[in-house]
């Protein structure tokens, strides 16, 4: 049988590890063991954030309708919601906030419609 060697296999590794870990701090960096421990958990955090940033953005958008529907009337964010969906008006919290923010004019019209 033919003899492996095998320095390019692990030189490659070796590189790809560190390459992905470029920018970490201190020894995270520059040694294999220690970066490849920081990439694994930056990977555990990465996963936990996406689903985090989820939450927190549907925070947000319950943050600014509430704002904008008790600028324009009496209407609390639960009441407003309800009021919704007792009208059958279909309009997802995301899209709200976003006229809320950016077209308040509309985001009055949506509450007079509500308010009849």
């Amino acid at each position: 049988m033919a003899r492996v060697k095998r320095g390019t296999t692990s030189i490659k590794r070796r590189r790809r590890v560190l390459k992905a870990a470029k920018g970490f701090r201190w020894a995270g960096s520059t040694k294999e063991r220690e970066a490849k421990v920081r990439l694994l958990h930056a990977g555990v955090h990465a996963f936990h954030d996406r689903r985090k940033k989820k939450r927190v953005n549907r925070k947000l958008w319950n943050i600014k309708i509430n704002a904008a529907s008790r600028s324009g009337g009496e209407l609390s964010y639960s009441r407003f919601i309800y009021a919704l969906k007792k009208k059958h008006i279909e309009i997802n919290r995301k899209m709200l906030a976003e006229i809320a923010e950016h077209h308040p004019e509309v985001f009055q019209k949506i509450l007079e419609e509500v308010k009849k």
